[in-house]
């Protein structure tokens, strides 16, 4: 379908409006009549998608990066545009925040870590308790099975608590402690849960640098602290990068009961329905929970959630956001 000259202009201005105030498309100021073939190349324009702004330097936890030197300041712009044009994903990281940073914040306040530590989370597993790489690690902090287990969590084909929500992310702070007691730098400690310390206190020493942000590392490690550094920019101010959501699009933390057992459960289905829930909600509120069944032969205490049926048939409208900043109401 042709377009005039003014349904043009009302259209693109409609987009632009659309992509917030700040984005200048070019051919929209001239007076010349727009031709895509000839001008699409000279307003360098494709679908309305423009660059982003890299701030002059960043904060993480306790350091300041500036970022004048140019590869720190084109790894942050790679990662800036990843998160900012992977739109499905990154929008659906932040209405998970709204559910488990609630749960994670106050488990790293107890142990005396930093706040920002929370975007590990983020970009190891976008908030997704069920979250499994090729590789075999699992849960929302990405613990492989000897680490897990190094690191206090039951993981056998019964039980594995790297999907437990609250164990994880306790497990996750002793890690993050240990490896701070080594380096004194949290984006050392940042580059170490990627890569193992092992690696990082090598290359440290074999390349004379004391920041990991200096060190010549494989790709994925590279990529890994300018991706925690966008994460925290692009979530803590979502409408800055174009993501404009309302309080009822997040999702809210879900109200449970909870059942301490010390002895096995049979049939989890069985359970369930004794609780006035349904199987599936029950392994949804307990991830950790492997099979059918609960093997417990050495009495071990278990605490297991079961969903209220106010917060399993939630309100959306009266959800509340646990950061006013991701909401534009």
């Amino acid at each position: 379908m042709k377009m005039n000259k003014s349904q043009f202009k009302y259209t693109a201005l409609t987009a632009v409006l659309a992509l917030g105030v700040g984005t200048t498309i070019p051919f929209l100021v001239s007076n010349d009549e727009f031709h895509p073939e000839r001008d699409s190349v000279r307003s360098q324009v494709s679908s309305f998608t423009v660059p982003l702004r890299v701030p002059a330097e960043v904060r993480f936890a306790d350091e300041v990066i500036p970022l004048d030197r140019y590869d720190l300041r084109e790894r942050m712009d790679r990662e800036l545009m990843a998160f900012t044009y992977m739109h499905s994903s990154t929008m659906l990281t932040i209405k998970r925040a709204n559910r488990y940073f609630p749960i994670i914040e106050p488990i790293l306040k107890k142990n005396g870590l930093p706040d920002d530590l929370k975007y590990l989370a983020v970009i190891e597993s976008s908030l997704n308790p069920l979250a499994r790489s090729r590789a075999g690690a699992a849960g929302m902090w990405q613990f492989m099975k000897g680490t897990g287990r190094d690191f206090g969590l039951e993981v056998n084909a019964n039980i594995d608590e790297r999907y437990h929500i609250e164990k994880s992310t306790e497990a996750a702070c002793d890690y993050l402690k240990q490896a701070y007691a080594k380096y004194g730098s949290w984006l050392c400690v940042a580059a170490s849960y990627n890569a193992g310390q092992a690696r990082i206190t090598q290359q440290l020493s074999k390349q004379g640098v004391d920041r990991a942000v200096d060190l010549w590392l494989v790709e994925e490690t590279t990529r890994y602290m300018f991706r925690l550094l966008a994460a925290k920019s692009v979530l803590g101010n979502p409408q800055q990068y174009g993501f404009l959501l309302k309080r009822r699009d997040l999702y809210p933390p879900i109200p449970c009961t909870t059942d301490t057992v010390t002895t096995g459960i049979a049939d989890l289905a069985a359970y369930a329905k004794e609780k006035g829930i349904t199987y599936a909600q029950l392994k949804d509120a307990n991830p950790w929970l492997r099979d059918d069944f609960l093997q417990n032969k050495s009495g071990r205490t278990y605490v297991l959630k079961i969903p209220t049926r106010a917060g399993m048939y939630y309100d959306p409208k009266k959800t509340k956001a646990h950061n006013k900043a991701w909401v534009v109401d």
